[in-house]
């Protein structure tokens, strides 16, 4: 879900290092196990350079969610409504079965049940996405796939619900086939005229 081209400078390079240390002890430990001092020394850099830019745990994982929706890949256009969805969903799916991703998006989504600033990072990191790949169905409005007035957000949340619930909720497997699912699911729906705003 993340490319690799990043900015210059020593600034841009302990924001990096910092921020990956952040993410790979949430993913081990979870957020009551999130500790700046351990983030310094896994990221090889002071632990005052740490506290000063960032102070706080949540301040922290507010920044790592404002990395990750930065560096998100862009949506896909593959020219029709079920195609841009099954990049959607597949996108997802390759995020949370990651073996890194995966559970450092359980950590956050689990300490935004208890934390305002990072539900409110999570969030800001899920309307981007949401908003980004928004685009794809109101195209498919303008070609006529789908009907004038279709909710484009909700149709994209609809894409990546099953596979969060199979994440955090049934424990079943975060799969291809899962994945192609939710977006015909959510393609028939938007046709049908499911998501057609009533108000």
């Amino acid at each position: 879900m993340t490319s690799n081209t990043r900015p210059g400078g020593r600034t841009a390079r302990v924001r990096d290092a910092v921020l990956r240390a952040a993410g790979d002890a949430l993913a081990e430990h979870g957020l009551a196990g999130l500790d700046l001092a351990d983030v310094a020394r896994r990221a090889e850099v002071g632990k005052t350079t740490v506290y000063r830019r960032w102070g706080t745990v949540t301040g922290l994982v507010a920044d790592l969610l404002l990395d990750m929706a930065e560096q998100s890949l862009p949506r896909s256009d593959t020219g029709s409504l079920d195609g841009d969805l099954r990049a959607n969903a597949r996108l997802v799916q390759r995020t949370l079965s990651d073996p890194r991703q995966g559970p450092l998006f359980k950590a956050v989504i689990a300490a935004a049940t208890s934390d305002p600033r990072t539900a409110a990072a999570l969030h800001g990191f899920y309307d981007t996405r949401i908003r980004e790949w928004a685009s794809c169905v109101e195209l498919a409005v303008r070609r006529g796939e789908v009907p004038v007035g279709t909710d484009a957000h909700e149709v994209v949340r609809a894409v990546s619900a099953p596979l969060y619930y199979r994440l955090l909720a049934s424990g079943d497997p975060v799969d291809v086939a899962a994945a192609d699912r939710a977006a015909a699911a959510a393609a028939a729906a938007a046709r049908a005229g499911i998501f057609v705003r009533t108000a």
